[in-house]
């Protein structure tokens, strides 16, 4: 079976390589957002009493193809967290989810909750380019770095006041982290093959070690898995396609949130 994550990481090479040729150091530094003082999503994970959704906000997937060509990204993240989400994932990769670092931007200008940053990051100039733009969280994902490169992405996140998120989807993946990880999320989407099973939280649950926010991640439809995941000790819950590939996903946002708050 073709391995996606493999072909997504190795076209962002390509990306990333015209963008240096693009943009300096400089430009980033001097970008709109840089000097932001960010906000900690690990923070408002763990000061909640009660589950946090960062709700997602995404077009398209190599997995589902098209699921929303409409929505409006400033429409959709201001719903969402009026009707409570703790924070935003904004994806931004263009080829694969048709997102784009504008999106990142709008989401940026109208809100002051935690923004993710979704992509694949495999190099320190897009962690430059996320704080530029606005984003307060990026994304490190193990499946695609190896523990030395996870630890200098990571540290260099910290040094520009950016919390770092690092996803795993087996045991053997958690041997990567280091003390500059604010939060761990285990994906219930296998990225090789994009398979879905919430057993991947539940069972990684208890290897993570306590010192990190814990987060589960994709494949979450029912209040029900979701109180589960949280009872396995989860604080926060990346949702995204559940809400997005409704006609209104500020709507699906919040009938989801009310049958939360009633079971």
């Amino acid at each position: 079976m073709k391995n996606i994550l493999e072909e997504i990481v190795a076209h962002k090479a390509k990306e990333i390589d015209s963008l240096k040729q693009q943009f300096t150091t400089a430009d980033f530094e001097n970008g709109l957002f840089f000097e932001r003082i960010g906000k900690s999503l690990a923070k408002a994970l763990k000061e909640r009493k009660a589950p946090g959704i960062i709700a997602e906000f995404k077009r398209k997937s190599p997995s589902a193809g098209t699921i929303n060509a409409e929505a409006k990204v400033q429409q959709v993240v201001k719903g969402y967290t009026a009707a409570g989400a703790v924070g935003v994932s904004v994806l931004t990769d263009e080829h694969y989810f048709g997102g784009s670092l504008d999106d990142l931007r709008l989401a940026r200008r109208v809100l002051e909750k935690p923004v993710l940053r979704k992509d694949f990051i495999i190099d320190e100039f897009q962690i430059l380019e996320a704080k530029a733009n606005g984003a307060d969280v990026i994304l490190l994902i193990a499946e695609c770095l190896d523990a030395g490169k996870v630890k200098q992405l990571a540290t260099f996140a910290k040094s520009i006041n950016l919390d770092v998120l690092m996803e795993i989807h087996s045991a053997a993946q958690l041997e990567k982290l280091c003390p500059e990880i604010d939060i761990v999320g285990v994906n219930n989407r296998d990225l090789t093959t994009f398979n879905v099973d919430l057993n991947a939280s539940r069972s990684l649950a208890e290897a993570i070690p306590n010192d990190f926010v814990k987060i589960s991640e994709s494949g979450i439809s029912q209040p029900d898995s979701l109180n589960d995941l949280w009872q396995h000790g989860y604080k926060g819950f990346l949702m995204g396609g559940h809400f997005m590939e409704k006609p209104d996903p500020v709507k699906a946002f919040e009938l989801f949130v009310t049958e939360l708050e009633t079971t």
